[in-house]
């Protein structure tokens, strides 16, 4: 394979210098040519001082004969600096310098680093939908109906939301030897989800604020995930109205069955579609990051009634609108659409990039329109509000107001019946 590259490298070269294959390249129009390669996992960019390379779009160029080229590499989000190849010398962690003295070409691999999300790799929440997939035939009044909603909430100033300090979801990471606990489930008889919260790592902590109570432990050790309705922290100890737990997270979809824990059910999780909370939820970490490298969650006000959608298991929707989405919709920005000719907010354009690249799927019903990011109530600090904060001091409304809503495609539905 290397030989197969250098070989198209050095046919490269020798078209544009004039060299035949076998030959040295030689000067060509005073000057010779440099290649930079790019390789790797990850993204990332090439320039040259002087100007001709710009890798990217030009991955080319001509300099004249003995010039001393400096090329910078800079690493795209979530990929490590660059490791160079074919350098004269290399300073520092960015820099490749080469002479000029005859056609060259320069490796500049980019290696992707790691960023945790939560389910397996095949998972619906994880996985990218074709460029070309075909659409829903119901997709353009269904999301017409969706954007009629958006421009009323805008107008009213209530809508759409993120939902962060309220109504969202903590997620408490715990090491493997945290203390367990037993949740004691109310309201409900279910011998296996009882069984299932037996056992806890619930470290001290409160749930999010807002009558669902959610709450996420997560034990990477173990590999385990509970996720809880109604938490609540009373004398006699924790309780919770319902919820979920997986026993395998890394290998599990992100939606509730059989294969979540033993007895599990398609009716566990602390959504009202058995979709996981910890899906499609806007973390810290891919805040910090800069990237969403996963699909997301909604939350809209109206939820068709009787059916439900493929992944989600279950719905409590109640409209009779044949315009109203039903849970477990998978929606999706146009592939089409040009996100870098839009004006948004950093936190909108990650947001508008990861609806593109693996879309949105309705999670609940809510009162407006709403995503949903990491609730801060278990951090050191919110590090949404304030002028350094991820919201730059704007509302959330304000901050979706520039996302292409009119823009969305509803992705094939596979409706089931609610029973």
């Amino acid at each position: 394979m290397k030989r197969t590259v250098a070989a198209l490298i050095l046919t490269l070269l020798g078209a544009l210098t004039g060299a035949t294959p076998g030959e040295s390249a030689a000067a060509f129009s005073g000057g010779y040519k440099l290649a930079v390669v790019k390789s790797g996992s990850g993204t990332g960019t090439v320039t040259s001082s002087p100007v001709g390379i710009e890798c990217g779009a030009t991955c080319l160029a001509n300099f004249p004969q003995g010039t001393a080229v400096t090329l910078k590499g800079a690493a795209g989000s979530l990929s490590k600096a660059v490791v160079w190849s074919g350098c004269d010398e290399i300073v520092g962690a960015n820099e490749c310098r080469v002479r000029m003295s005859a056609a060259k070409s320069v490796g500049a691999a980019f290696a992707e680093t790691s960023h945790f999300r939560f389910f397996s790799p095949t998972s619906f929440w994880n996985t990218a939908p074709a460029e070309n997939a075909p659409l829903d035939p119901e997709s353009a009044p269904l999301i017409t109906a969706l954007q009629t909603e958006v421009e009323a909430e805008l107008t009213v100033g209530n809508g759409p939301w993120i939902n962060t300090i309220r109504y969202s979801v903590p997620i408490y990471t715990v090491p493997a030897d945290q203390p367990t606990v037993r949740v004691q489930l109310v309201g409900s008889s279910s011998t296996a989800l009882q069984a299932a919260f037996a056992h806890v790592p619930l470290p001290p902590g409160r749930p999010a604020a807002g009558t669902d109570g959610h709450l996420v432990v997560w034990q990477p050790s173990k590999n385990r995930l509970w996720e809880f309705w109604r938490l609540q922290r009373t004398p006699e100890g924790p309780k919770a109205s319902w919820g979920g737990a997986i026993s395998s997270v890394s290998t599990n979809p992100g939606a509730y069955g059989p294969e979540a824990w033993p007895g599990a059910e398609p009716g566990w999780g602390a959504t009202a579609s058995s979709l996981s909370i910890a899906g499609g939820l806007i973390t810290f970490e891919d805040l910090q990051l800069g990237q969403i490298n996963h699909a997301l969650a909604l939350a809209v006000p109206q939820i068709r009634a009787g059916v439900y959608s493929l992944p989600a298991r279950r719905s409590d929707g109640k409209s009779t609108s044949p315009l109203a989405l039903p849970e477990g919709a998978h929606l999706r920005l146009d592939p089409d659409l040009d996100l870098s000719t839009l004006q948004m907010p950093r936190i909108t354009r990650l947001i508008a990039e990861a609806a593109q690249r693996y879309g949105i799927f309705i999670r609940d019903g809510s009162s407006v329109v709403t995503f949903y990011a990491q609730d801060p109530v278990n951090a050191p600090e919110n590090p949404y509000p304030g002028p350094d904060g991820y919201f730059e001091d704007d509302f959330p409304n304000q901050l979706l107001a520039s996302f292409p809503w009119n823009r969305l495609q509803l992705l094939p539905m596979d409706l089931q019946p609610d029973k």
